[in-house]
């Protein structure tokens, strides 16, 4: 069972993941902002990674015209994302599944927030094509996860810096430890310029990063 199917662990994920990413509520502001500059007044929103409901209720609570999808792997996040946005939900489309599981529609703008730093880099890339393909021309999209250089020397040093800033933000030391070993085990994160590259080949023009926070960084790029 992972921490997306554990139920203990998906009914914390919203105080956890506060506690991780620093200004977690102002890159889901500044996140909004960017996509309401090309997005209609009633827009439709693509939510890739939308369990936990987290930039979902932000975005619906700054924008109530609205709608969006939200796609998601976990039912059982998809159920948090429920009881997150309350009366909202009934603006959401939630779909179990990945990308290609997403309508083929063309929304007004995307985002995938803490989603991608799990895919390896031939799988980002595919799944950013379909976000891309998915949007309406000169549409935004919006990107936040891991990304920080991966030489080791670089790579402890960072993680260091994210642990540090978890206990600062009171997460106990056993579980910051075994965060720290999994994502070096496990997580399969780029540096900074490798991540933009992806964006610009998966046909997304005029990337900029917007948000760096520790080992968070975060880009806005807009559909060809």
């Amino acid at each position: 069972m992972t921490s997306f199917s554990d139920p203990v662990a998906v009914s914390g994920y919203g105080q956890r993941t506060a506690r991780l990413v620093p200004g977690l509520a102002d890159l889901h502001r500044m996140g909004a902002l960017l996509l309401a500059e090309r997005s209609p007044e009633a827009g439709r929103i693509l939510v890739l990674g939308a369990g936990g409901g987290l930039e979902l209720k932000a975005f619906a609570g700054m924008y109530p015209d609205w709608r969006f999808c939200g796609v998601d792997p976990s039912a059982e996040m998809l159920d948090q994302a429920r009881a997150e946005l309350g009366a909202h939900a009934e603006r959401v489309q939630f779909l179990e599944g990945y990308i290609e599981n997403a309508p083929e529609d063309l929304f007004d703008g995307a985002a995938c927030l803490l989603t991608l730093h799990f895919l390896e880099a031939e799988d980002r890339l595919r799944t950013l094509r379909e976000i891309k393909r998915r949007l309406k021309p000169g549409a935004a999209f919006i990107a936040a996860h891991h990304s920080f250089p991966n030489d080791t020397r670089s790579k402890d040093r960072w993680l260091a810096r994210y642990a540090a800033f978890a206990a600062a933000s009171g997460m106990p030391d056993a579980q910051t430890e075994n965060g720290i070993a999994a994502m070096k085990e496990r997580l399969p994160v780029l540096p900074p310029e490798e991540d933009a590259a992806l964006l610009r080949e998966a046909g997304f023009c005029d990337v900029e990063l917007f948000y760096s926070a520790f080992t968070f960084k975060g880009w806005v790029g807009y559909a060809k």
